[in-house]
Formats: C-alpha cells, structure tokens, sequence
C-alpha cells in the first residue's frame, strides 16, 4: 500500500511510521477499490471487515483487533417526518469512532507499532485506547480540559496513560505533536492517518446494504471530519460503480460556537475561516482548525454541500426529545438533531433523512 501527499502529490510506502510527507502535507492513501459488487462482501464476517474488499486492509491482521464494530441497525426515528437513525453508539466503546479505530490500529499491528499517542476529544481516545489495549500496543492519549470524566474514566480502564491538556481542542492537537516529534511515537490520530477513514466508509457500506438504497438526505456531524469524508469516499465509490444512480444531499452540521467550515462556505472561502471557538456542548466537534479542512470544503463545493449549525440552546432540548422516545445519546450527537431541526426551518420539511447516533448519553453526563 501507499500514501500519496496531499500537497506535493509524492508517493511514499506507507509502512513508514512518520505522520505526514517531509513537505507537511497530509497523507491520502493511494487505493482504488474494485467496483461495488455485493458479491464481494463477506457474509460470514459480522462487523465493518465484511467490507474489507472495498477497503484498505492489511492482509488478515485485523482478525486479531475487530470487536464486532459496525453493523449497527438503522431505525425509525420520526416515521411522519421520514426520520431514521443510524445507532453508531452501539458498537464496542459506545461511538462510531470505533469504526476508524479498527482499520488504523489493525494498520499499525500489521506493521509492528508497539507505542502511540493520540489526541482527542474523548470518543477518538477511548476508541484507540480499546483496540490498541486488544492489540498490545502502548498508547498514550491527550485530551483537553473539559472532557467529559466518563470518557477519561474509560480511557484509563483501557490501560491508557492520559493527560488533560489545558485550552483548546487544538492546543491539546499542539501539546500531542509536539510529543510525537520529542519521543518517536507513532501518530495514531484520527485525522492524520488516512487507514482511520477506511473504517468510516462503511458507514455508507451498511447503510447501502441494510436499506438496499442510500437515503435522500444525510446529516453528518463536521469537526475533524472523520466521518464526513469517509462517507464521501464510500458515497463517490458506489456512484462510481453505478450502484446509485445520484449523490443524496449532504446536511453537514457544526456547532454555532464553533463553526469555522460553516463560516468559509458562507464566504466561498477555499480553507477553513480563522474563528475563536468557544466552549459548546458538543465538545465532539469543537475543532477551530480542521486540519483537513481544505480537502473537506473541496468535497462540499463539489457535491453543493449545505453546512448548518446546531443552536446550543437547544442541543439540550434536542437530547431530552430523543431520550423521551427511548434513545440516551451525548451532547454532540443531540446537536446533530438540534442542527436537522434548524435545516428544516431554513429549507423547509426534509423527508426521507438519516442521521448518526454517534455517541452514547451516559459518557458525556457532566
């Protein structure tokens, strides 16, 4: 397998274990995968790697890392509303992240990484901190002050050392590079390592397979953008193939206390807006410097991607709507309701929906 830098365009191997190209341009993985067929999905496996012919994969290392992840039901949420909930919160850790984390840390056992760090809001940690306990490998995870105590509390049961980094979400990203060059450690990030969005494809691989159709519209929660590019991937992958005959729309959410990817699509901006995000309760997408965030807005230009905020005075509204009909589910992931809610009212009824349930209410209890 090889990367391919996003800014200089040169081809490496990608067993080496340094973050990104000598130019400090981010890694793509160089990988075509072969046409959508449902034939080549394994049946027999249950969990994300039924897809792993359409994906970047290591050989059958990943046997030794999976947990199942993936696979997770799609239900009916507001069936008046055409509303459906992907239920990504139940899988091993409680988030979708485990879906990136299977891929990366399966990556990193194939070629022999025995330390990492990572830094994280708190579901890519406890994520990474759980499969690479599962793998053997040493981890350390950074998070920022204000991180919920339940998922440091996971974390740590995970065997994980973990330091709260006071500031921002992305001074914590700071404080966690700056190790990685002082001690060598590999750099098990979520938004650096492009094996981290080979999982995230899946998402619209189940979806796709569960529903035998991609829904009309789909809310995609955008901080980092882990999930909100692998879905794109997938998506182009099966538009390509000719399994879909056009790309749904794409609702891309941000918290209004922190939008910097809102902001530069409201002014044509080809890279994400200089902001100062404030505190918000969805901590999950409190990133004011995506590092991605060229390649994510390149991706909403190309596609006509809407991008709306979650009013934060009513995420908490949102999260108690959705408790009341059966489903506990943590701030960030109401605010992807709260953030629908809003579309509706500046677009108009928008029927025949799915939207991500990407974390679970009891680790984000503050």
């Amino acid at each position: 397998m090889s990367y391919i830098c996003t800014k200089c365009g040169k081809m490496t191997d990608a067993a080496p274990r340094r973050p990104c190209c000598t130019c400090g341009g981010l890694f793509e993985l160089f990988h075509e995968p072969p046409a959508w067929d449902p034939k080549l999905i394994d049946k027999s496996e249950w969990s994300l790697f039924r897809y792993r012919a359409f994906m970047a994969v290591d050989g059958d290392v990943w046997r030794d890392v999976t947990m199942g992840e993936g696979m997770t039901p799609v239900i009916p949420f507001d069936r008046e509303a055409g509303v459906y909930f992907k239920m990504d919160y139940t899988m091993p850790t409680l988030s979708f992240k485990d879906r990136g984390a299977a891929t990366l840390v399966s990556h990193m056992k194939a070629i022999g990484v025995d330390y990492c760090v990572q830094d994280s809001s708190g579901n890519g940690g406890n994520a990474v901190a759980a499969y690479c306990a599962r793998a053997g490998i040493r981890c350390e995870i950074f998070v920022p002050e204000g991180t919920s105590p339940k998922k440091i509390t996971m974390i740590e049961a995970h065997g994980a050392k973990v330091h709260v980094v006071p500031g921002t979400r992305d001074h914590c990203a700071d404080v966690c590079r700056a190790q990685v060059k002082e001690k060598g450690a590999y750099y098990a990030n979520h938004v650096y390592n492009p094996y981290f969005y080979e999982g995230m494809k899946a998402y619209i691989y189940e979806t796709f397979e569960q529903l035998g159709r991609i829904p009309a519209n789909i809310v995609i929660p955008v901080g980092n953008g882990t999930l909100f590019i692998g879905a794109m991937k997938a998506l182009e992958h099966l538009v390509a193939s000719g399994a879909i005959e056009k790309f749904p729309n794409i609702i891309a959410l941000q918290s209004e206390l922190c939008d910097p990817l809102y902001q530069a699509r409201k002014a044509g901006l080809t890279e994400p807006a200089k902001i100062t995000p404030k505190p918000t309760l969805a901590e999950g997408i409190a990133i004011g410097v995506p590092m991605r965030g060229h390649e994510i807005l390149d991706y909403m230009v190309r596609h006509d991607v809407k991008v709306v905020t979650a009013p934060e005075d009513r995420i908490l509204e949102a999260r108690a709507e959705i408790a009341r009909r059966g489903i506990y589910c943590e701030h960030t992931t109401a605010a992807n309701y709260a953030a629908y809610l809003r579309y509706c009212e500046i677009y108009g009824p928008t029927p025949d929906t799915l939207i991500t349930m990407c974390g679970a209410g009891i680790k984000s209890d503050h």
